[in-house]
């Protein structure tokens, strides 16, 4: 047999030690789906997605990506700021 040399030692051994997770814990965690964040922090804001393929140039992809990891809900946030600004 083979052993891992670089496995690290856990004093864990019972899984009936591990905290239980309340609601607030889930309450202040962000959900990602795909690797993208869908909502942060707040089970009130939840929001169904859909997929779509939107074409657009690159300088405002860059500048989205520019911004850090999720450039993708930065977009969702200026969407809906833009939505907000110009009713129906």
């Amino acid at each position: 047999m083979i052993e891992n040399k670089n496995a690290t030692r856990t004093d864990w051994i019972d899984e009936d030690d591990a905290p239980e997770l309340s609601d607030a814990f889930f309450e202040q965690a962000d959900e990602y789906k795909d690797g993208v964040l869908v909502r942060q922090g707040d089970t009130s804001q939840i929001q169904a997605v859909t997929k779509i393929e939107l074409l657009l140039e690159n300088d405002i992809i860059s500048a989205f990506k520019a911004r850090g990891q999720d450039w993708q809900a930065n977009m969702t946030e200026v969407l809906r700021d833009w939505i907000n600004c110009h009713p129906v």
